[in-house]
């Protein structure tokens, strides 16, 4: 990838989260993507939007559940996550991007806890 001068850019996919959707116009502003690449950023797009769905749900349920015989397993949001998080990574890798993932926190939301 090369960066490239300012240029109209294609419209994100709307299924996107809106955070996502920003970060994905970003990143075609900022680099020269062929037409496979724009396909890769996507995936890239939707495989972290997937674990940020998964986090919402084990907020609610928490990270395990009780089955039928009475013994504690990891809800499946949990692989769901982690597969997500490491596809992500990965299509990042492949596109050659030294970019900062999309901002799952909402406006006005700040990081707490030392950094």
């Amino acid at each position: 990838m090369t960066a490239k001068p300012a240029s109209p850019t294609p419209e994100p996919p709307r299924h996107l989260r809106p955070a996502t959707r920003v970060w994905w116009a970003s990143v075609v502003a900022d680099y020269t993507l062929e037409r496979h690449h724009v396909r890769l950023l996507t995936l890239a797009s939707e495989a972290w939007d997937r674990p940020e769905l998964a986090r919402e749900t084990l907020a609610k349920k928490g990270l395990t559940f009780v089955d039928k015989h009475k013994q504690p397993r990891a809800r499946p949001e949990v692989s769901i996550a982690n597969a997500a998080a490491i596809t992500f990574a990965r299509l990042l890798r492949e596109l050659a991007l030294d970019v900062a993932p999309p901002d799952s926190r909402p406006p006005g939301v700040r990081w707490q806890g030392a950094m």
